[in-house]
């Protein structure tokens, strides 16, 4: 965008905080500006104007230094400084190759939301998808066991379904479908009952306990999850972390042992897509299980994991691997209209 090109306070604040999360910077940082995006929202025009004036801007909620000048000078019909400088260093692309791919997509079967461990409402993620030109969002916030990460209850999640019709009462053309990620437990079992499973649209089914579990048990678990009849997707079936951080920390974390070519060819079997997980640090399958997959026939998902509205632009790095490893598009289910989307994962 030009740099003398205006911009109203809550666009740009929510622009920088998008761009943040894209470049995968600080959650502090992120948060800030999501916060003063909050309250610029609830805060009349006028009354953001007079503040300015008498110098009283950041004594409202969540503004602060950096916060106040992107409104002050939003507010003078000025580009912020901040988001210029920003826009400045993130190129168009995030990775260089998977165009044709990423044009391709309709969607994302893997998101997250602040119900669960993700940053942002679920409407700020269901703004953001429909910038981005998607036609549907699967939303897929955590099951029950996985404390941690606030994993939903059957009746938190029942409340989300209601949540989702409110939305897809005024989002037009763009449908926010229901889903989980559900966690794949010790025995196999899916940790959310069968009739709640039953009311959503897509199940991602993954592994988040015990992951150095031996090779043989690990093996039946996983065959266990893409057999039950629910199951759509296996979700970041390696577990690997290849470049992440916590608390500030270096993260690594080496691949699940299991047998990949027994447990692709049951997802080929059961019709159950094997997911190409977008998120930098993950890069979950690696390059050599994504060519045994495409060997036995699999389908495959290519998704974000995005747990702020900026990470759904990650997809771009699943685009560019599946499209340098030959995954063809009509493989990828995500690339197909939502009718038919919907069909295969009721699996009618």
């Amino acid at each position: 965008m030009p740099d003398e090109e205006p911009i109203e306070p809550i666009d740009a604040l929510r622009r920088i905080a998008f761009l943040l999360e894209r470049s995968r910077a600080g959650t502090y940082r992120v948060k800030a500006f999501r916060q003063a995006a909050d309250t610029v929202i609830g805060t009349p025009r006028e009354e953001l104007e007079q503040r300015v004036g008498d110098g009283t801007l950041h004594d409202l909620p969540g503004i602060g230094k950096s916060t106040e000048a992107v409104i002050r000078e939003a507010l003078a019909g000025e580009r912020p400084a901040y988001l210029t400088s920003l826009e400045a260093k993130n190129h168009e692309r995030l990775v260089e190759g998977g165009e044709r791919y990423r044009d391709a997509l309709r969607g994302d079967c893997h998101s997250h939301s602040d119900w669960s461990d993700g940053g942002s409402p679920v409407p700020e993620m269901v703004a953001t998808a429909m910038e981005l030109g998607h036609e549907y969002q699967v939303l897929t916030d955590h099951s029950p066991s996985l404390r941690v990460a606030n994993g939903l209850s059957a009746e938190r999640l029942t409340r989300q379904l209601k949540l989702i019709d409110r939305i897809n009462e005024r989002t037009g053309d763009f449908t926010l479908l229901k889903g989980i990620e559900v966690d794949i437990l010790d025995d196999g079992s899916l940790d959310q009952t069968d009739a709640m499973l039953a009311k959503l649209d897509v199940r991602v089914a993954s592994v988040h306990s015990k992951l150095k579990m031996a090779k043989a048990p690990m093996t039946r678990r996983m065959i266990g999850a893409v057999r039950n009849p629910r199951t759509n997707i296996l979700g970041h079936c390696t577990g690997r972390m290849v470049d992440g951080e916590r608390r500030g920390k270096a993260l690594r974390r080496e691949q699940s042992a299991f047998d990949a070519e027994a447990v692709f060819t049951e997802c080929a079997e059961h019709d159950v897509a094997v997911e190409i997980n977008s998120r930098p640090e993950r890069q979950d399958p690696p390059d050599e299980l994504i060519a045994l997959a495409l060997n036995a026939g699999c389908l495959f998902s290519i998704d974000s994991d995005a747990h702020a509205p900026g990470q759904l632009d990650f997809v771009e790095y699943g685009c560019e691997r599946a499209q340098r490893l030959g995954v063809p598009l009509d493989r990828i289910v995500n690339t197909w209209p939502k009718d038919r989307l919907l069909d295969w994962a009721a699996k009618s």
